[in-house]
């Protein structure tokens, strides 16, 4: 005998065409409304939203014997928002994401929220029915807690709190740059209107240093200026290899300064902040067996120090602008209300202030070690402690899971 649709005990048909009604409903209010506004939820809004979904959670954990409750903690509707949620993620994949639609984009996959898909209200009542379902699920196990539920638990409320923190905390979430000159302390940022806005830390720079890559070698055309690089290759300096092939010239490295200055068409080791790479080069043809010998320089932020190597009428032997390794701001970080921390910010090591993070962000590119100034990313995001309490949970979760099925295994293989 066929099941009917909506005939207990209701499955995965009904958990389709459940979600398929939420996302035609996000999709109608997209084109009346427009674009959910997650803006909204700035504090105290989002407190309110987070008090609404827990009373609607307490409320579906009150009437867990109901059909409707047991349905919605079902694993039919929790695996059918899981695969609505992925071909959401996989059309973002897929198709151009934009920041903000304009009046200027009439096309109907942009009408419909398919451009802007974090901000649109199939995506909104996805997330919300989601969380939902989710709280749920954990707190009728949570209410029946046993040592056989842990590893469930750390999975679904660590991803309850990390869902929940991504959500309701971005709007609350700030970033901005601040651009702080050397030996001076700036304690404001400029916002796109150009208008100045006081941070409750300021910083003081102290000292920007760089770490750079032995450069590269390559050569180009003395007619056009081209780099032919891309057609002859380059030739990667290092002094533990110093021979190499450029097209049809092999190349030595005879000698290489990593900061050198320039005397009297000479180069010579030296510490200063000008000083820039040098290496002494011998080419040979292998065809023509022509031998051309030479100091090469890209010259740094020093026009005097640049030095080429002719090779013949057509072909010059220059080296590259070095790439930087390392860069770092020495700094002095002052809280408003708190003590004043000397450190040094790096890329991806960042430095924790409260609820700030503070970030190396950029530098004066076209002066490189001698940039006189440094940016540093200043991120304000409270709700950064429930979601690495909810990763953490995760964590624990997936540690769990291996070590027992593991046990399981050994269990199997002894029997």
């Amino acid at each position: 005998m066929t099941r009917k649709l909506w005939q207990s005990p209701w499955g995965a048909p009904e958990a389709a065409l459940f979600v398929a009604a939420i996302i035609l409903v996000g999709f109608l209010l997209q084109l009346a409304v427009g674009s959910f506004d997650f803006a909204l939820l700035h504090y105290p809004a989002n407190l309110v939203a987070l008090a609404v979904l827990a009373g609607l959670t307490a409320l579906g954990v009150r009437m867990r014997n109901s059909l409707l409750v047991r349905w919605l903690a079902g694993i039919p509707l929790a695996v059918t928002l899981i695969v609505a949620l992925l071909l959401f993620g996989l059309c973002m994949e897929l198709m151009p994401q934009l920041p903000r639609l304009s009046a200027q984009t009439p096309d109907l996959s942009a009408r419909l929220g398919l451009r802007t898909l974090t901000s649109s209200w199939p995506f909104a009542l996805l997330y919300g029915m989601t969380l939902i379902a989710l709280g749920i699920t954990a707190c009728k196990r949570l209410l029946r807690f046993s040592r056989r539920n842990i590893i469930f638990l750390c999975n679904h409320l660590g991803l309850w709190l990390l869902l929940v923190s991504a959500g309701f905390g971005a709007a609350d979430m700030l970033r901005v740059v601040m651009h702080v000159d050397t030996g001076k302390t700036e304690w404001r940022v400029f916002n796109e209107a150009s208008a100045a806005l006081e941070m409750p830390i300021a910083i003081t720079l102290n000292k920007f240093t760089m770490e750079e890559y032995p450069p590269n070698l390559t050569i180009i055309d003395r007619q056009t200026g081209a780099d032919l690089k891309n057609t002859q290759g380059f030739f990667q300096i290092d002094p533990k290899r110093p021979a190499g092939r450029i097209g049809e010239w092999a190349i030595t490295l005879d000698d290489y300064l990593h900061t050198a200055v320039r005397v009297r068409g000479e180069y010579s080791a030296s510490p200063m902040p000008e000083s820039t790479p040098a290496a002494k080069i011998t080419a040979r043809n292998l065809h023509t067996g022509a031998i051309r010998t030479g100091w090469v320089s890209s010259g740094g932020n020093v026009p005097e120090f640049f030095s080429v190597l002719p090779l013949d009428d057509a072909h010059l032997l220059t080296m590259a602008q070095p790439e930087p390794k390392r860069y770092a701001s020495d700094v002095t970080i002052i809280p408003k209300d708190g003590v004043p921390i000397d450190t040094t910010l790096e890329v991806n090591k960042p430095v924790a202030v409260g609820h700030w993070m503070i970030y190396q962000y950029g530098y004066e590119a076209a002066l490189g070690k001698l940039s006189n100034w440094s940016e540093m990313e200043l991120v304000y995001d409270p709700w950064l402690l429930p979601a690495q309490i909810g990763m953490g949970f995760m964590a624990v979760g997936a540690l769990l899971l291996a070590w027992n099925g593991a046990n399981m295994g050994q269990r199997r293989s002894a029997r």
